[in-house]
């Protein structure tokens, strides 16, 4: 399950009122919600980020409030994943219930420079900088959190678990 994308750098501490503005929350559409996405941390962050990119964060990304709305935002942007050094763990099962994959490498955060090509395999971990020649190894996604991602999300996962009964 690997992709290629741009990379697009973040720093520490990105809380959930910087990826999705509070005054945005009156609509839980991943469209409408991509359009604000990174507003009030960079007003030009959101039109570079393009389908298939790629969000490279510092230290405790997503803390701050437990909205979902912040990774359904992401998703809408059609981010395919976040590489991290670390996330707030509220946002780290919301980015997985919404079918969002998280990435935890800390030589990938300090490395990944903005604009880099990266390729991306969900399923072992690497992370390809084409740009640079490197290649970085984040920590294994489980396979039922997998599962989630390859579904959409829990609400598809469960629909799908039902209906193959």
């Amino acid at each position: 399950m690997a992709s290629a994308g741009k990379a697009h750098k973040v720093g520490d501490h990105i809380d959930t009122d910087l990826i999705i503005a509070g005054r945005y929350l009156v609509t839980s559409d991943p469209a409408q919600l991509a359009a604000h996405l990174f507003e009030d941390l960079d007003p030009g962050l959101r039109a570079k980020i393009k389908p298939g990119d790629f969000v490279v964060a510092g230290e405790n990304f997503g803390q701050g409030s437990s909205r979902e709305h912040a990774p359904l935002a992401i998703v809408g942007a059609d981010v395919k994943a976040i590489i991290a050094k670390s996330y707030a763990r509220i946002f780290y099962r919301n980015a997985f219930n919404n079918g969002l994959p998280l990435l935890e490498c800390v030589e990938a955060s300090e490395k990944i420079q903005p604009g880099d090509e990266l390729r991306v395999d969900i399923t072992s971990g690497k992370i390809e900088n084409l740009t640079r020649g490197e290649t970085y190894q984040a920590n294994s996604i489980p396979e039922f959190m997998r599962n989630l991602i390859a579904a959409g999300g829990i609400i598809e996962y469960v629909k799908k678990q039902i209906g193959a009964r």
